[in-house]
């Protein structure tokens, strides 16, 4: 192991140094475990900690232009090796009070940066044929504030939500024709809408495509929606009591899971949740689709029946 790379990969704050190159923190969309830089020509660099404590970063524009503080100079100034140590020695010589202090980033694991990335190349989704037309969501659903950049589509156009934990992202969950699945690598949290100061509700579904249905379903400006993807882990559970802890007062918990006997058992962990989080003043509603098993079917069968009338010959 060469121990000066290694000091420069471990003590050299990247931010600084991408700083040096013109770059400045988009505080926007940069969060605890991730600063977010834009540079010259409109670059776009995520910068992280790793787990082994090293500085690392990835372009949103260039899959090549990603590594350690070594590949960062090497590809801003195109220099040999023996010239980036020279570089990276008279950097680590500079007087403190020139540096930026930012905070401190959390260390971040490989897996996560990977997901990371992937979901950083996908197209924000307004409007999805998968969604609408086999899943029967409304566009103007998918364009309102509420769910603005919460949906994403990937290169098949399947329909991807971004889970997301204290952390930051953790992983997405893919829905397409035939098709669920999670990002590999990735970790269940929650997916959630944006919120607003005065919401007063907050809708627990088993998947995001419900929660998208019943919002088609039932239109209400102050509800916020999250999703679980299935039965929740011991850590989405207490993510869950979290996101009830900080509802505005005399809000409504809404377990909106499938009419079944796992969307009956989870509802069960949704009151759970609402009794550990110490909020006396919330009050717990379970509500099923009248419809088939979840609230996406609800939609379809509406949907379908809307279709047949509209087709129907007068006699």
């Amino acid at each position: 192991m060469d121990a000066e790379l290694e000091q420069f990969k471990s003590e050299i704050d990247l931010r600084v140094l991408a700083g040096t190159f013109g770059y400045q923190l988009d505080r926007k969309d940069s969060w605890a475990g991730a600063a977010v830089m834009r540079g010259p020509n409109n670059e776009k660099i995520a910068i992280k900690r790793d787990v082994d404590g090293h500085w690392v970063y990835y372009s949103f524009r260039d899959d090549h232009s990603n590594g350690t503080v070594i590949d960062f100079v090497g590809r801003q100034l195109r220099l040999s090796l023996g010239q980036i140590r020279i570089k990276l020695r008279e950097f680590m010589g500079r007087p403190p009070a020139l540096l930026v202090p930012y905070p401190p980033l959390l260390r971040v694991p490989k897996d996560r940066i990977r997901v990371e990335r992937a979901y950083a190349r996908m197209a924000i989704a307004q409007s999805n044929e998968y969604l609408e037309n086999e899943r029967r969501i409304p566009r103007h659903i998918l364009e309102i504030r509420r769910f603005a950049g919460r949906i994403r589509a990937n290169s098949f156009g399947s329909a991807v939500f971004g889970h997301f934990d204290a952390e930051g992202l953790s992983g997405f969950e893919i829905k397409g024709p035939g098709y669920t699945s999670f990002s590999k690598g990735g970790t269940k949290s929650i997916w959630t809408s944006h919120v607003k100061v005065d919401d007063n509700r907050i809708a627990f579904f088993e998947s995001a495509i419900d929660a998208l249905s019943f919002a088609a379903l039932f239109p209400d400006e102050r509800t916020r929606f999250a999703s679980l993807a299935g039965r929740p882990s011991p850590a989405q559970k207490e993510l869950v009591r979290a996101a009830i802890s900080v509802m505005p007062a005399s809000a409504t918990v809404l377990s909106a899971m499938d009419a079944d006997a796992a969307g009956r058992d989870i509802a069960e962990l949704i009151g759970e949740a609402v009794q550990s989080s110490g909020r006396a003043d919330v009050r717990l509603v379970i509500q099923e689709p009248e419809v088939g098993k979840d609230w996406n079917d609800l939609i379809r069968a509406r949907s379908s029946v809307r279709s047949h009338l509209k087709g129907a010959q007068p006699v």
